[in-house]
């Protein structure tokens, strides 16, 4: 059976994330940060570990309470609390970037002696159309209204880890994923997405076999050219 570990798994696009890959067959370890949070996710039948990712400490025991695995999915993120310029401080911009870009090295880090044992190893990172420029640039787009800087920033960063990742692990699949303007607790459920439309890149690329691509962006429509 095919182990995964799913980070900020206990709502939202992590729980259905969750949801999804155990009806796939997936072994599930759902990480998060309080276990007392995470009825629904255990519900599920996942295991539950706590692992905050902005917590070094927190990741490395989490890691080592692990026995295998196969896939990781880094989804944990959060939106900040700066969304324009007015409200932006440099202390904003480096919470934000903590969770979510080196939340990703610190779990990916760790994991990766696990993952180099595994005969399929995948890395998923869940990143955001808001990292890319010509989408916050294009008025066509969902992206465009965003202002927020720390949280487009933090997701640009996402997708060129992954595509560094990716050259420096040639062995295993790592993409990053695209949930799209997807209704969650991020945006006050203002989404046009139901969380199983914005799950279905996460989950195809958690799913890939060893011939599967590697360092590339994915929407629920396919590949996004970078």
């Amino acid at each position: 059976m095919t182990t995964t570990l799913i980070t900020g798994a206990n709502k939202g696009l992590g729980l259905e994330t969750t949801r999804r890959l155990i009806e796939a067959g997936h072994d599930v370890i759902a990480g998060v940060r309080d276990p007392d949070t995470a009825g629904d996710v255990r519900a599920l039948g996942a295991q539950v570990i706590r692992l905050d990712v902005t917590d070094t400490a927190s990741v490395t025991e989490a890691l080592s309470s692990i026995p295998r695995l196969d896939v990781l999915v880094n989804n944990a993120g959060v939106l900040g609390s700066a969304h324009g310029v007015d409200d932006l401080d440099a202390d904003a911009m480096t919470d934000t970037l903590d969770t979510n870009v080196v939340g990703i090295v610190r779990v990916t880090q760790a994991a990766l002696p696990l993952l180099r044992e595994s005969s399929n190893p995948v890395i998923v990172n869940v990143a955001s159309g808001v990292g890319m420029g010509r989408f916050l640039q294009d008025p066509q787009r969902d992206e465009f209204p965003v202002g927020a800087i720390p949280y487009a920033a933090s997701k640009a960063a996402v997708i060129t880890l992954t595509v560094q990742y990716a050259k420096n692990l040639p062995e295993m699949r790592v993409n990053a994923s695209d949930p799209g303007y997807t209704a969650t607790d991020l945006n006050a459920n203002t989404g046009h997405q139901s969380v199983t439309e914005g799950t279905d890149a996460t989950v195809h690329l958690a799913t890939l076999d060893r011939n599967g691509p590697t360092g590339e962006f994915h929407s629920r429509s396919g590949r996004i050219d970078l």
